[in-house]
């Protein structure tokens, strides 16, 4: 991507963009017509802009990334900082606010500004890691004072990012109502990540890791993402996000509800195990999300307000999500909404001027000459400056924390916890309690209150628990902060498990997981689990982007029982009512007494469907994944078989292995198959279990294609210019049938898919119509050169036995690399036997494949691939 990831796009080559926008909204599809929509600032000014947020009184702050997802070189980012004095649209001044690389993500609040960007050494100019640091400018000159101050260091892979850029490394930052500093962190993941306080955290894979603004309590907040670019929060601490997964068959945008200690499963367990993840709520096709932003301000009609709005880079489109409550999550709609090219972006300010970035086709390692940030406001919008809230009384404060503005409420919490005075803190409580004010005031004054009292605000937030309007944020801000846990009565809880909302359900679920009193674990276990906990049948891969609302509690009460290590309950209902939670459970407990107790248990049962989960569950533990150390990465197409990457065995596998194979058995022949096919889905690789061998079919390898002989041919393409080729394009309808036949008889087929059934090969076209339009296709081909798509740069790889190969990726375990080669042969490599890999700076694509063709025939292949929307 540029992750954006920048590394989410499967396109062919980079998109481009809709060049026709410099000064007016894009026109190749309407935007709103109640917006005003201005260009900001160029790029003489904001050059390949990354990310951007908004002060509340209206100052810009633009990430400046002259290293893209791509680049490795240093010294070429910025923030900068641009002034509207007369807030007509249009930036009147702008200045250097500080010299930072790769910046990420920015968030303002007061005279600091948090950032999110990759750290150098300045010995080597490498890559060390990335960073979320903090900036202050007391003085008010619009310059940051000094260095920054590190807040997280290590919050990426050293060694992918400098092998490969930060094309799936730690991206956007947000901060909530609730005062912690939310950090999307791509799959990348991160070891050995260190908070001010010295505390260390390491992530296999991506998800949210959320953090105090001070640089203490580092956590995670969910796993299982794949590329996950920023967050968007609501009022009432719902986050959202638009990522991007790799199911097999191209990279495919989701747009997920994020639920604390949930499981989103990417890679191992969402095509094969989603009976155990957190599904999303919507699989949109092709795309490449990046900022996000909760609109919630009043001066916005009501259509455009209350919503999630994501920004995808690979369409070059701002979305809406419609997001209706469906028990503890909810369902969505996605909408077009605004047209921006390479959209990268947004972030609102106190007067409802809503900004965004684009990147414009500033190419995977940005441009100087591309990139501009632009305005939206209503049509009758009009311009009312935000109080200065550092010098706003304590009166004015409240009234803020009231306002239906989120940007109001969360910087008048900020100011009020900033100031610790007793009169705010009376206040917050007193909007909390308050039962005739909106649910959006209460919950921003709870939040606030909880943050700033700590444990002397437990009987107040206790005794708000009693509300069952605000019983669900009692709770969550009860337990939202580690150090006061001990003095929190679990009472609350075990009552919000009977609550009637599922809402609180899952509040008490989380609340008890985060407590960790063991004693609470036969009440967790009492969470019914629906008939849809079913594991796909062999080989289909399961409903991962289904939205599953029924399977969201017991989904929270097996996190919550892993949490606190409840083996000994766990064992103890295997044989009860509660069985299912149980088992799904202990499929995570890598303890031998979890082991001991499923293997005591099989004999007691005399219930066959149950014995039939204890085999299955021990099969699940025979293997564990191998402590993550950063030195490997499953790649942008990772093995997703599940339900482990880099499965090792452990002490208790001898013993799961006797078990199995003594039951086996006492099932005869008959029963084997059965076994055969637990070892296949948990690659268990017992050789007792090992498949039948059968006779090797004859080969059946794809027929070579001779690129250098179809690019030898000389026909009106190629004896053309590519401006004269595009230009007949676009006057040319072209014939789809005629495309697809052209596809093969060009030797397309040899690189690219087109079905999601078929063999993965090269870039994956099955979607590209979505992402690219005509143009941009033909251009692609006639430059494959441009850019390369992100996950297909051409790989070298050198072996023992003085072999080398030479092709992309189209799978990668942890034992193995398969590579394709231009002629469409596929090579399989011993990770062990790899000496050296390099990624190449050109495309395996050979210019001129389409030289043959005629105007016509060119268009008919462009209008087949365009046609390409699955």
């Amino acid at each position: 991507m540029m992750k954006f990831s920048l590394g989410l796009i499967y396109s062919l080559t980079v998109f481009i963009g809709a060049k026709q926008f410099i000064g007016d909204p894009p026109t190749k599809a309407p935007n709103p017509p109640d917006l005003t929509i201005t260009r900001f600032a160029g790029p003489d000014v904001t050059p390949s802009p990354a990310c951007l947020a908004v002060a509340p009184t209206g100052e810009v702050f633009v990430g400046v990334d002259m290293i893209g997802s791509l680049g490795k070189d240093p010294g070429k980012g910025r923030i900068l900082k641009l002034i509207d004095k007369d807030n007509d649209g249009k930036m009147d001044q702008h200045i250097e606010f500080a010299t930072v690389d790769n910046p990420r993500g920015i968030i303002v609040q007061g005279s600091k500004v948090f950032v999110l960007h990759t750290t150098f050494s300045k010995e080597t100019g490498k890559a060390t890691g990335m960073a979320l640091v903090v900036f202050e400018d007391k003085d008010g000159d619009g310059k940051a004072d000094g260095p920054a101050q590190p807040l997280v260091e290590n919050l990426s892979n050293t060694k992918y990012i400098q092998e490969r850029g930060t094309d799936h490394a730690t991206n956007g930052i947000r901060m909530g109502i609730d005062g912690w500093i939310y950090i999307a962190v791509g799959d990348f993941g991160f070891h050995n990540a260190t908070d001010r306080s010295g505390k260390k955290l390491t992530m296999l894979g991506g998800g949210i890791v959320r953090v105090r603004p001070d640089g203490t309590e580092m956590e995670i907040f969910t796993h299982g993402t794949r590329n996950v670019y920023d967050v968007a929060i609501d009022p009432y601490m719902n986050v959202f996000t638009r990522e991007n997964t790799n199911d097999g068959g191209g990279w495919n945008v989701r747009f997920s509800h994020h639920l604390q200690s949930g499981e989103y499963g990417y890679p191992v367990l969402f095509q094969h195990f989603t009976d155990e993840i957190i599904p999303a709520l919507a699989d949109l096709g092709g795309g490449s999300g990046t900022g996000a932003l909760y609109m919630a301000e009043p001066g916005w009609p009501e259509k455009y307000s209350n919503v999630p709005m994501m920004a995808d880079w690979g369409r070059s489109m701002l979305y809406i999500h419609r997001v209706t409550p469906d028990g503890p999550t909810f369902t969505q709609k996605e909408e077009d909404f605004l047209e921006v090219p390479q959209i990268t972006d947004l972030d609102v300010d106190g007067s409802g001027r809503l900004f965004l970035s684009a990147w414009d086709g500033a190419g995977y390692s940005g441009s100087p000459d591309k990139g501009y940030v632009i305005r939206a406001v209503p049509n009758n919008w009009t311009y009312q400056p935000f109080p200065d809230v550092a010098k706003a009384s304590i009166e004015d404060l409240a009234r803020l924390l009231k306002s239906a503005s989120a940007v109001a409420r969360l910087n008048a919490s900020q100011e009020l916890l900033a100031r610790a005075d007793k009169q705010g803190i009376a206040a917050a409580l007193a909007i909390a309690t308050d039962t005739q004010l909106p649910l959006y005031a209460r919950v921003a004054g709870i939040y606030t209150y909880a943050q700033a009292t700590g444990a002397e605000g437990i009987p107040a937030l206790t005794a708000l628990t009693k509300d069952a309007t605000m019983r669900e944020h009692a709770l969550r801000a009860l337990t939202d902060r580690k150090a006061i846990l001990n003095d929190v009565a679990t009472g609350p809880f075990l009552e919000g498990l009977k609550d009637p909302s599922p809402r609180v359900q899952a509040a008490a679920i989380i609340g008890l997981g985060r407590l960790g009193r063991i004693e609470t674990a036969n009440a967790l276990l009492q969470t019914k689990v629906p008939a849809s906990f079913v594991a796909p049948v062999k080989d289909v891969e399961g409903p991962h982007a289904t939205p599953n609302a029924a399977l969201v509690l017991p989904h929270l009460a097996v996190r919550a029982l892993v949490s606190m290590h409840a083996v000994d309950e766990a064992v103890a209902a295997i044989n009860s009512a509660n069985s299912t939670l149980a088992l799904w459970a202990l499929r995570y407990m890598h303890d031998p007494k979890a082991v001991n107790g499923l293997i005591t248990a099989y004999p007691l049962t005399k219930d066959e469907a149950v014995k039939k989960q204890i085999i299955i569950t021990l099969a699940r533990l025979y293997k564990k994944e191998d402590t993550y150390d950063a030195s490997w990465w499953w790649g942008t197409r990772p093995d997703s078989h599940g339900p482990y990457y880099k499965a090792v065995t452990w002490e208790s596998s001898p013993a799961i292995e006797k078990f199995l194979k003594a039951t086996s058995l006492k099932k005869g022949p008959a029963g084997l198959a059965f076994y055969r096919d637990l070892d296949a889905r948990n690659r268990m690789d017992i050789p007792a279990f090992a498949p039948e061998k059968k006779a090797l079919a004859a080969a059946t390898n794809e027929p070579k294609v001779d690129l250098e002989k179809i690019k030898s041919k000389k026909g009106q393409v190629g004896k053309s210019s590519i401006e004269d080729v595009l230009l007949a394009v676009n006057k040319l309808k072209g014939d789809p049938a005629k495309g697809k036949l052209l596809f093969t008889a060009q030797g397309c087929i040899a690189c690219h898919s087109i079905n999601k059934g078929d063999v993965m090969k090269g870039p994956f076209m099955g979607q590209i119509g979505s992402i690219m339009n005509r143009e941009q296709i033909a251009e692609s081909i006639l430059k494959p050169n441009a850019s390369i798509s992100q996950g297909f740069a051409t790989v070298m790889i050198t072996a023992k036995g003085n072999k080398s190969y030479m092709g992309f990726v189209t799978e990668e375990t942890s034992a193995k690399v398969v590579m394709r080669d231009i002629s469409g042969q596929v090579t399989t490599v011993k990770t062990s036997d790899i000496l050296t890999r390099k990624e190449m700076k050109t495309s395996m694509m050979p210019t001129g494949l389409a030289n043959a063709l005629s105007y016509e025939e060119f268009a008919s292949l462009v209008t087949f691939l365009s046609q390409q929307k699955k």
